[in-house]
């Protein structure tokens, strides 16, 4: 008979320790060791007989045929995807509750069983009548879907085994436990046993499979970091639950490049691509607004318009407020030092306020210029010219820094009607963006942020 041991399991990162302690020594999480008993000297659950026989191959002999990529719900998913779903892949989808994840899977679940082959969706937290009832919601009447709400990861892989289906869907993997295991569903060990039991399964049957996973309140996947590590592709759902729009952005992939972002948008009939979105998002703008800029970022490979808006109101507290909504406040309060000693604006008795209309989150560098023009336009209540479109890194020295495809922007800013695009200078080793893609488009190569505002907001229109 095997004995059996206890200990502390950090549900963050997946260190163990002897004893409890309140904070994980090696990810400083608190509250995040869980007690675990565990039988030494058994073997892992992961071990199958089923790979035993798996024998070395040429290359050139592998047929690719049998790699060929599947369709899936659309030209945005398939995009983020690399271009279809791979036969084999695992992909990993995460996102805040109540973002649409089920509904997104619902929506892919019922295309794919249209258009393709037989689909398993196996959901550990709703009925099957729950499905069946948002399935109708969304106007999905597939005849090859197959519903099952097991939470045995056993029965589970059985069903797969007798079905044989083309595509399987996991709702969630925190809530899928193995039996072999004694510790609770959704723990370090279940989490990453279930995973790559059905990793296994899916390359050995060439079956892909769509898994959900939880999110901690940081926005990260719950569970230990090494289940990102085990399956294909890593997605998020990102967005607003107040807002209509959704991004579903690649973070990892095996068969594409990261970074790629779809965009939806929430309906009543469930997630809706959006083939144009730069043109949605400056759709409700002010046009000519104090503080209010028109920023060209690149989600991927896919270059973006948004609106930047900027409020600055005076105010009597020794600590000003700063603020933003879908921009990093610690960038922002650097750009607000570069406003102040670099261009002369008296920023330091001013409440400052950002947002990024459309419920977008901005994390590269390239959109520091329309947010500084922005916070400057508010401050001298001066309009900004509505055909501008601004792009640019700021350094601590006020100096303007190229951005990664600077082509793709300009050409993106002249096809949605833009005149004017304010860049930085290109250096030697780079290329200069293209010719206007339209007539009486112009773009100003500029090297400082002050010469920016200079250009922009002239001293003598306030």
């Amino acid at each position: 008979m095997a004995k059996t041991h206890t200990s502390f399991v950090c549900q963050q990162c997946g260190a163990r320790y002897t004893r409890w302690m309140g904070k994980c020594p090696d990810c400083d999480t608190w509250d995040s060791l869980v007690e675990q008993v565990e039988s030494r000297g058994a073997s892992s659950p992961t071990r199958s007989p089923h790979h035993a026989s798996v024998r070395p191959v040429l290359l050139q002999e592998i047929d690719t045929n049998d790699g060929e990529r599947l369709p899936v719900l659309g030209h945005e998913f398939a995009q983020v995807l690399g271009g279809g779903l791979v036969p084999g892949s695992v992909v990993l989808i995460g996102g805040d509750p109540g973002i649409g994840k089920t509904t997104l899977l619902s929506q892919v679940g019922g295309h794919f069983a249209s258009q393709v082959g037989t689909v398993l969706y196996v959901s550990a937290e709703e009925s099957a009548l729950q499905i069946k009832l948002r399935t109708e919601r969304l106007g999905l009447h597939p005849e090859r879907l197959y519903v099952s709400s097991e939470t045995c990861l056993n029965a589970i892989l059985n069903h797969i085994r007798e079905l044989s289906p083309r595509l399987v869907i996991v709702d969630s993997i925190q809530t899928v436990y193995l039996e072999e295991l004694s510790s609770a569903a959704g723990s370090v060990s279940q989490v990453r046993e279930c995973a790559l039991q059905l990793l296994h399964l899916a390359k050995e049957q060439h079956i892909p499979m769509f898994l959900v996973g939880h999110v901690t309140k940081e926005g990260t996947i719950a569970g230990p970091r090494v289940l990102e590590h085990i399956v294909d592709t890593v997605l998020y759902l990102e967005g607003e639950r107040f807002h209509q729009y959704r991004l579903l952005r690649g973070v990892k992939n095996r068969f594409g490049s990261t970074n790629e972002v779809g965009v939806f948008e929430m309906t009543q009939h469930g997630m809706v691509e959006v083939p144009n979105p730069s043109q949605v998002f400056l759709a409700e703008r002010n046009a000519g607004a104090p503080g209010s800029t028109i920023a060209v970022t690149l989600e991927g490979t896919r270059p973006l318009l948004v609106e930047v808006q900027a409020l600055t109101s005076h105010t009597g507290n020794a600590q000003p407020r700063r603020t933003a909504n879908g921009f990093d406040v610690n960038r922002l309060v650097m750009l607000i030092a570069v406003l102040t000693k670099r261009v002369g604006l008296p920023l330091f008795n001013q409440d400052i306020y950002v947002n990024i209309v459309g419920g977008l989150r901005i994390s590269e560098p390239a959109a520091d210029l329309a947010v500084a023009i922005a916070i400057a336009s508010s401050y001298r209540n001066q309009r900004i010219d509505p055909n501008l479109a601004l792009v640019g890194e700021i350094g601590l020295s006020g100096e303007l820094r190229s951005v990664s495809q600077l082509d793709r922007r300009v050409s993106e800013a002249a096809r949605l009607g833009f005149r004017r695009v304010v860049t930085p200078v290109v250096g030697p080793s780079q290329e200069a963006p293209p010719a206007p893609a339209t007539e009486g488009l112009s773009i100003h190569a500029v090297r400082s942020l002050a010469e920016v505002v200079m250009m922009v907001l002239p001293k003598d229109e306030g």
